[in-house]
């Protein structure tokens, strides 16, 4: 029988399909800025390590040098910032079984939570558009702790909210930046095949296994 009492979730490219959404930003602001939009599929590679990484990478494209400054990487963020507000869980959308995944694990009489490196502020809205608020009894956004993913503070923070310890807790994503953040923590987590990673194969990621979707998550708990 399992011993988990909690399961804490990633949620960009593991409960929901944001990119269309974080694109769309972006590639406002780009215009914005006078630039050349992007591709939504090399948007997606772009997408994995937070808003801050994409906005870089996104940046970046044809330039030299390809680090902007401090200044230019100011103005785009507060542009995508704004941009996003406006699109934020109007094209996104969640992944195949997650519904099903989240009642299966809540009837099982397990605590769920997201830990996510997105701010509350885009988190929770989001969360609600989708109709999986309420399945959550702690969110943790990417500005709650002092460090977030691929540092561990974050499930530490997340498990002592939800009353429960790390080693009765499961993770699961969908990128290096959530592997990392679980084996840090010593926390055991399952990946995702269907998420960002920013384009690369997850299996050279360290988990203990990847499941097909969130009903898979419920299927191997009863497993183990």
């Amino acid at each position: 029988m399992s011993t988990y009492q909690a399961v804490l979730f990633d949620l960009d490219g593991t409960l929901v399909d944001s990119v269309p959404d974080i694109g769309t930003a972006t590639n406002a602001m780009l215009a914005e800025m006078g630039r050349e939009t992007l591709p939504m599929e090399q948007l997606r590679t772009f997408v994995g390590k937070g808003s801050a990484v994409l906005i870089k990478r996104a940046l970046a494209v044809n330039i030299d040098p390809p680090e902007p400054d401090t200044a230019l990487f100011e103005q785009a963020e507060k542009l995508f910032k704004k941009h996003y507000h406006l699109h934020n869980g109007i094209q996104s959308q969640l992944y195949p079984n997650v519904i099903e995944g989240l009642r299966r694990l809540q009837a099982m009489g397990l605590k769920l939570a997201v830990v996510t490196n997105k701010p509350l502020e885009f988190t929770v809205p989001l969360l609600e558009k989708m109709g999986i608020a309420d399945f959550f009894s702690v969110v943790v956004g990417g500005d709650t702790c002092e460090r977030k993913k691929p540092q561990p503070d974050q499930l530490y923070y997340a498990c002592e909210q939800l009353g429960v310890t790390v080693t009765n807790s499961l993770f699961v994503g969908d990128s290096q930046n959530d592997t990392q953040a679980a084996n840090a923590a010593k926390m055991d987590v399952l990946v995702l095949p269907y998420g960002y990673n920013e384009g690369k194969a997850i299996q050279t990621l360290s988990f203990n296994a990847i499941v097909d979707d969130i009903a898979a998550v419920a299927d191997w708990i009863e497993a183990h």
